[in-house]
């Protein structure tokens, strides 16, 4: 009976938790990002273990720039006007150990202090697998003037923090709207999408076609689309499906970049239009 519970605890936290979650090898993570606004100072993540093994994870923090192809570099130190948050961040607990198919809850804590300048603070939590790991040593080979050395990479999974301090502004608009062709002939859309303002912004890009006859209809967009603080700019390049492809004539392609959070409204960043012939 103690199992059954157990097993539909877990059915009920990955279905109700589809939209927010963020899943990558055998942990998943929800909410996929945190942003602490107004006068917020806790929140839970859930974890659960997907996998057929037991695992443990070290969470800690780690910084992230972002470039404008939407990459993530790892850095040390802040670029001029950026901001870290973990000085102002708790969690606990900082090590945990999932059975398969366990849950578990992290508590993050934002403290802000007197004197925080206005605009983001931005931090990513890291969740770092544990795995027993031989230890690199030498190996005795033939020739002994040769040296073995044996590396073991290490992956994680990142989420924001992100702390809106004071008085927070932003825009956004889109620009560079075009169709373009790759040389295996599939037919892309590119667009820029350009920020001004001291928060980063996160949204899904959605695309209507709409024809000179006939009636508008969705095509493939993205989701989870994002501009941090260290970048102006973010270009996109979105694949058309091959069955949409040839439906895309004498028309208008609509696109739009809005919010895609689903306890608040849904809010139009920034939008363009692109005639096709």
């Amino acid at each position: 009976m103690v199992m059954k519970r157990k097993q539909l605890l877990i059915l009920i936290i990955l279905l109700g938790l589809s939209v927010y979650a963020y899943t990558q090898g055998n942990l998943l993570i929800t909410p996929k990002r945190v942003v602490f606004d107004g006068y917020k100072q806790t929140e839970e993540l859930s974890l659960v273990n997907t996998g057929e093994d037991t695992a443990a994870y070290s969470i800690s923090f780690i910084q992230y720039n972002m470039q404008e192809d939407g990459g993530i570099v790892i850095i040390q130190k802040p670029d001029s006007g950026q901001m870290f948050a973990d000085p102002y961040l708790r969690i606990f607990p900082r090590k945990v150990t999932l059975a398969p198919g366990e849950p578990q809850v992290i508590m993050l804590q934002c403290r802000r202090t007197p004197g925080m300048k206005d605009g983001e603070y931005r931090s990513h939590l890291h969740f770092r697998p544990n795995k027993e790991i031989k230890p690199l040593g030498l190996k005795k080979p033939s020739d002994s003037t040769l040296l073995s050395i044996q590396l073991v990479p290490i992956y994680g999974i990142s989420i924001p923090i992100i702390i809106h301090s004071g008085a927070t502004n932003l825009t956004v608009t889109l620009s560079d709207l075009k169709m373009g062709l790759q040389p295996d002939g599939a037919q892309n859309v590119h667009l820029t999408l350009n920020r001004t303002g001291n928060i980063s912004v996160y949204g899904d890009i959605i695309m209507q076609f709409i024809p000179v006859n006939g009636n508008p209809y969705e095509i493939d967009g993205k989701k989870g689309v994002g501009i941090y603080t260290n970048i102006n700019k973010r270009n996109v390049v979105i694949k058309v499906n091959d069955a949409q492809k040839e439906k895309l004539k004498n028309g208008k392609l609509k696109v739009q970049y809005i919010s895609n959070d689903e306890d608040k409204k849904p809010v139009v960043y920034a939008e363009g239009e692109l005639e096709i012939k």
